[in-house]
């Protein structure tokens, strides 16, 4: 039987196919009927091809437990879901599908499914099992996502500029005029095996102001710590570093050889983002108010770059270093000079890890040198909190702000307390150090943090029996898909922070502290443990997958809410399916499962009970 004058060709993958390969499919479905507990597909065998249902219910069942009934069903398929089209490509299948009750679906057979995926890669790429390939889809989908290709921009020499090498033996005199010369307005000199940078305002500042000879080598005024990019980086990641460190310039390597410079202006050349502006706007803040102005367009810049489809790691990555700045800028104001080499203000949780797009609330932290005599810290770490407050950042409901005692100690005691929290490993405890063990140091000096850093993960190494009741801890959401493998919709919604956001960051963390990895980014966190071996390569990518894919529709969810007028303490992370269409859902649903898949890693590295 051939009839296919009701199937709708305009819904995820099929519009992706264009007038003449719409009208091959079409020509060559078929409608097929299966009764109750029908096996449609069986394991190991080859599918006649791709089945969309019309009308019923499928089951994907373990090759191990193929009773209807009783089995461990994967998916659950119901109206004009599609399966069999991995398992057609494939040539066989890995799972039994059955049918759960009298099922009408339409059959495209192997041969013409093939041939469309000939014809058309991008339709192809969808029914790969790579969650990156479908994420490329789900972004490519609204034409007016037109910043994706810019973020995707790689490091080569159309982005940059050729580096001026000056030659050795020059003095202050031969390096002006070879920056006329040349007309660039930075030069690199080369020290054995390091190079420096020398600029026009270095020039100026040593003949003016340091009064040194016009024959003085030039070589004794460069600047040797260079912040460097790789050549085939991402163009966007330049703009990262630039923002993060106040510079206006990045050297690129290639093969640890120098090969260019890129600067500001070539890199706004490529963004159309006022990020930079902002980060301008926050460095010649002089007032609290001049911030808050900053800190406003910090909000139009998010709600850009999500509109533009910016990767949300991307975006996560430069949004974080300007609340960095914007945060040891107002510490800066706030805090007396003096005081700056003797304590050392850290963000917490979300905002030390990088990954608060949105701003919820505010933790942060403060550790002082022992024996610090400062009578008006209450006072004026309560003048900080407010500050914050006033620039969007709202008070954290569980206390974790310097204007609270609890998280202003000195550097022993700041340690101390954390060996105590390991000993102890009650929820209070365990709390306190995941919220801690994610701190990153944004002002002040930053070495006091680092010594208390590295001696906690020194102390971890060993803890196996802290590490496991840890661990555990990435157990408590359950995973919010049922039985049927399908999505648990509540009427509430899909909590997407507990359900996949937390399990993944948590789980992350406590493998990085196992392994002393320093970092705080869940991404970075990942990548370093694939590299030490620690994680399968397909789990690690498909976690940072997962990861990037359940934050976008956090952002999402959270930018509306804002658009409906809901203050920070209304905000949610309860995801509505109705709002979902299939490929959102089917991407959702891939997230939640490798978030079980990786519980069950945790669980059996650590041992712990498998209530996923």
């Amino acid at each position: 039987m051939n009839s296919s004058s009701g199937f709708n060709a305009d819904v995820l993958p099929f519009n992706l196919l264009d007038e003449d390969e719409r009208t091959l499919l079409q020509d060559n479905l078929d409608i097929v009927y299966y009764q109750t507990s029908e096996v449609i597909i069986k394991t190991g065998n080859a599918p006649e091809g791709m089945y969309i249902i019309l009308k019923g219910c499928v089951s994907e069942l373990d090759v191990q437990s193929s009773d209807v009934n009783h089995g461990h069903t994967f998916v659950h398929y119901t109206n004009d879901d599609y399966f069999g089209a991995w398992s057609a490509l494939r040539g066989n299948a890995i799972h039994d599908f059955v049918a759960d009750e009298e099922t009408i679906c339409y059959l495209l057979p192997t041969k013409v499914l093939l041939d469309l995926i000939y014809r058309n890669s991008t339709f192809g790429d969808f029914f790969n099992k790579d969650l990156s390939l479908q994420k490329q889809l789900l972004a490519q989908r609204d034409d007016s996502l037109n910043m994706t290709e810019f973020m995707l921009a790689r490091i080569d020499s159309s982005c940059m500029r050729e580096a001026a090498l000056l030659p050795s033996g020059t003095d202050l005199e031969g390096a002006t005029a070879y920056m006329s010369e040349q007309q660039v307005d930075c030069v690199l000199v080369q020290r054995g095996s390091r190079y420096g940078m020398v600029t026009r305002t270095d020039l100026l500042n040593a003949i003016v102001l340091d009064k040194l000879p016009l024959t003085a080598d030039a070589q004794s005024i460069a600047n040797y710590r260079l912040i460097t990019v790789e050549s085939g980086d991402y163009l966007f990641n330049a703009l990262v570093l630039m923002t993060a460190n106040q510079i206006d310039r990045v050297v690129v390597m290639k093969d640890s050889k120098l090969y260019g410079i890129i600067d500001l202006a070539d890199t706004l050349s490529y963004f159309s983002s006022h990020s930079h502006v902002v980060g301008l706007r926050i460095e010649r803040a002089t007032s609290i108010e001049q911030l808050k102005a900053a800190a406003g367009d910090m909000g139009n810049l998010i709600r850009s770059l999500y509109s533009q489809g910016v990767k949300i790691r991307f975006a996560m990555d430069l949004l974080a270093a300007l609340n960095n700045r914007l945060m040891s800028k107002l510490f800066n104001l706030v805090v007396p000079e003096s005081l700056l080499p003797h304590v050392c203000l850290v963000v917490m949780g979300s905002e030390g890890r990088g990954e608060q797009v949105i701003r919820i609330d505010q933790d942060n932290g403060l550790i002082m040198r022992d024996g610090l005599d400062w009578p008006e810290c209450q006072q004026t770490l309560e003048a900080y909190t407010q500050a914050l407050v006033d620039l969007g950042y709202p008070k954290c409901p569980g206390g974790v702000m310097v204007s609270n005692p609890f998280w202003v100690q000195p550097i022993s005691e700041w340690t101390q307390r954390m060996r105590d929290w390991v000993a102890k490993a009650d929820s209070d405890s365990l709390l306190n150090l995941a919220i801690s063990i994610d701190a990153h140091p944004v002002a002040g000096n930053k070495a006091l943090f680092k010594t208390s850093r590295n001696w906690l993960l020194k102390e971890l190494k060993q803890q196996e029996r802290f590490l496991s009741l840890f661990a555990e801890v990435a157990l408590v959401f359950e995973t919010p898909l049922n039985f049927l493998g399908g999505i648990r919709n509540r009427a509430s919604g899909v909590d997407v922070k507990k359900g996949g956001v937390f399990p993944i960051v948590h789980g992350v963390r406590v493998l990085a502290m196992q392994y002393q990895i320093a970092e705080t980014n869940t991404y970075k966190r990942i990548e370093a443990l694939v590299k030490l071996g620690v994680l399968p390569q397909r789990l690690g990518s498909e976690l940072k997958e997962s990861f990037s894919l359940l934050q976008w529709f956090r952002l999402a969810h959270q930018l509306k809410q804002q658009e409906r007028g809901c203050s920070p303490k209304e905000i949610n992370n309860d995801i509505n399916l109705s709002d979902l269409d299939r490929l959102d859902k089917d991407l959702l649903r891939q997230s939640f499962q490798v978030v079980k898949d990786f519980k069950k890693h945790l669980s059996l590295r650590y041992r712990l009970g498998m209530g996923l």
